[in-house]
C-alpha cells in the first residue's frame, strides 16, 4: 500500500540523547529530505545503490554510504525511501561523531538548507498521520523508549507490533457489520416485515465482545504493574530490620540503620530489578503507637504505602514473632519475612493462600528466600495470556466500550428498538476507535505526542 505524506515541509532533529557520545544520529524526514541533505553532504549521491549485491531493491531497502562533510566530520548516511520508512516519507539519517559542536553545527546547516526543527514526537506523529501505524502503536513507541525492564520492553514491543490493535480492529469490524445492518433496517422502517439483523447472532456477538473487553480491562492491573513497577511496601514494627533489609536488597547503604527506635520517619523509595521485572521498594517508618508528632506522621505514611502497594512485606523480628495486624486490600499479596534467623536458629516457613512466609537474615545478606518469593509473586501478578493494557487512556476507553456493549446485551434481552441498539453500538465503536486513533481529536493528539522526546 502506497503512503502519501500529508506534510509539505521537511523536519530535522538529533534523535540520540543530547550529550557527548561515540556517535549521534541526526534524522531528516519529508519530501525534500534528500535534496536538503545533499546540500550539506556535498559528496553524497543517493541514487548509487549499496555495494552489497545481496541487497533488496533500492526503493525498499535502506541504502548506506560513507560521506565526508568538508571542514566538519566524516559521517555515515542511511537513506530510507518513501513509503518504506518509519514516517512513510523520505528519511535520511546521518550518523556523526558525538561531539555537541558537530551535532549542533550539522543541524544548523540542515536548517539553513531548508529543514525545520522537529517538534517533540513529530516523527512518530507523522508516522501515525501518514498511516504507518495506528495511535496505540505510536504510544507504544514512547513506552518502548521509556522501558526499564525486560517485561516493560516486551509489553511495549508487543503493542507496537499491533497486538492490541489487531484485536480491537477485529471487534470493530464485527460490530460495524451489525451496525450497518441495523441502519439498513431503520431505512426500511416502513416495511415491518423486513428484518436484516439476526438478533440471536447479535446477542452471541455482544456476549463474546463483552468477555473479550472484560479480559482486556482486567489485564490493566498487570499491565500497569509492569509499566510503572510493582510497588513493594516493607513494613513492620520499629527495629524489625526493615531498613537493613532494604539496603541488602539494593546492595547499597540507601537507608540509615540504627538501634534507636523511630529512626525512619519518612518513606524511602528505590528500584530493584529481579526476574526481568521492575520492583519499587518502599521502606516505611516503624508502625507503633507513639506520641511523637513527627513519628506519627511517618506511621500515617506507612499506612498509606500499605494501601497503595501491590506486595506488602512485613518484617518480623524472629526474637519477637508477634506481628502487627495489617489490613490487606483486594488484589494485594502479603509476605511475612522472619528476620534475624541467624540469631534464633531454625524457623519453619510456610505458605497459605495469598500469604507467603520466608526466613532471612538481612544483616548477613541472607535474603535469597525473599528475592525468590518476589520473583514468583511478581511473575504471577504480571502474567497475562496475550496483550496487557498498560495505558490509562486505553483503559478508560475500554471501560466505556464495555459499558456500551453491556447496554446492547440488556437492550436485546428487553427487545428494544433497533434505533436504541444502534446508539449503543455506535458508542462502543467510538470508544474502540479512540484507542487506535480512527476517531480522535487534534487536542488528544497534541497531548499524546507532546510527551515524546524531540527526534522521535
Amino acid at each position: 500500500m502506497m503512503v502519501t505524506s500529508v506534510f509539505s515541509d521537511t523536519i530535522a532533529a538529533v534523535s540520540t540523547p543530547m550529550g557527548v557520545g561515540g556517535i549521534a544520529v541526526i534524522r531528516i524526514s519529508g519530501k525534500n529530505a534528500i535534496d536538503y541533505a545533499q546540500r550539506v553532504l556535498v559528496s553524497w549521491h543517493p541514487n548509487i545503490s549499496s555495494d552489497n549485491t545481496d541487497a533488496q531493491p533500492v526503493e525498499k531497502s535502506p541504502v548506506t554510504h560513507f560521506c565526508r562533510i568538508p571542514d566538519l566530520d566524516d559521517v555515515v548516511v542511511t537513506l530510507f525511501r518513501a513509503p518504506h520508512s518509519f514516517t512513510g516519507e523520505d528519511v535520511v539519517e546521518i550518523s556523526c561523531h558525538g561531539s555537541l559542536y558537530i551535532q549542533n553545527e550539522l543541524l544548523r546547516r540542515l536548517i539553513n538548507a531548508g529543514c525545520r526543527t522537529a517538534r517533540a514526537g513529530e516523527f512518530t506523529s507523522r508516522a501515525f498521520l501518514n498511516g504507518k501505524m495506528d495511535l496505540s502503536e505510536a504510544e507504544a513507541v514512547a513506552d518502548l523508549i521509556a522501558s526499564q525492564s525486560e517485561a516493560e520492553k516486551n509489553l511495549a514491543l508487543k503493542q507496537m507490533r499491533g497486538g492490541l490493535s489487531s484485536q480491537l480492529q477485529s471487534l470493530r469490524d464485527q460490530l460495524l457489520h451489525f451496525t450497518s445492518l441495523i441502519e439498513l433496517e431503520l431505512d426500511f422502517a416502513d416495511h415491518e416485515d423486513l428484518e436484516f439483523v439476526n438478533r440471536g447472532e447479535l446477542q452471541e456477538l455482544a456476549t463474546k465482545i463483552d468477555k473479550h473487553l472484560t479480559q482486556l480491562t482486567d489485564s490493566f492491573a498487570a499491565g500497569n504493574a509492569i509499566k510503572n513497577g510493582i510497588a513493594v511496601a516493607i513494613v513492620g514494627a520499629p527495629n524489625a530490620g526493615k531498613s537493613t533489609l532494604l539496603n541488602a536488597l539494593l546492595g547499597e547503604e540507601r537507608a540509615i540503620v540504627s538501634e534507636i527506635q523511630g529512626t525512619t520517619r519518612d518513606t524511602i523509595e528505590d528500584t530493584l530489578y529481579l526476574g526481568g521485572l521492575r520492583f519499587r521498594l518502599i521502606d516505611t517508618a516503624g508502625i507503633r503507637n507513639t506520641s511523637d508528632p513527627l513519628e506519627q506522621m511517618g506511621v500515617e505514611r506507612s499506612q498509606k504505602a500499605i494501601e497503595n502497594a501491590h506486595i506488602v512485606v512485613q518484617v518480623v523480628d524472629a526474637f519477637d514473632p508477634q506481628s502487627i495486624p495489617l489490613s490487606i486490600h483486594n488484589g494485594q499479596r502479603y509476605i511475612v519475612a522472619y528476620n534475624k534467623s541467624d540469631l534464633v536458629g531454625h524457623v519453619i516457613p510456610c505458605q497459605t493462600g495469598d500469604q507467603s512466609y520466608v526466613v532471612l537474615s538481612a544483616k548477613n545478606n541472607d535474603i535469597s528466600t525473599l528475592r525468590d518469593a518476589l520473583i514468583v509473586i511478581g511473575q504471577q501478578m504480571t502474567s497475562v495470556n496475550s496483550v496487557a493494557v498498560s495505558n490509562i487512556r486505553h483503559y478508560e476507553a475500554l471501560l466505556r466500550a464495555l459499558m456500551a456493549i453491556k447496554n446492547v446485551e440488556k437492550g436485546l434481552e428487553e427487545n428494544v428498538s433497533g434505533e436504541l441498539l444502534s446508539l449503543d453500538l455506535q458508542d462502543c465503536l467510538t470508544a474502540l476507535g479512540e484507542i487506535t486513533g480512527q476517531i480522535t481529536s487534534q487536542e488528544v493528539l497534541n497531548q499524546i505526542f507532546s510527551k515524546f522526546c524531540i527526534g522521535k
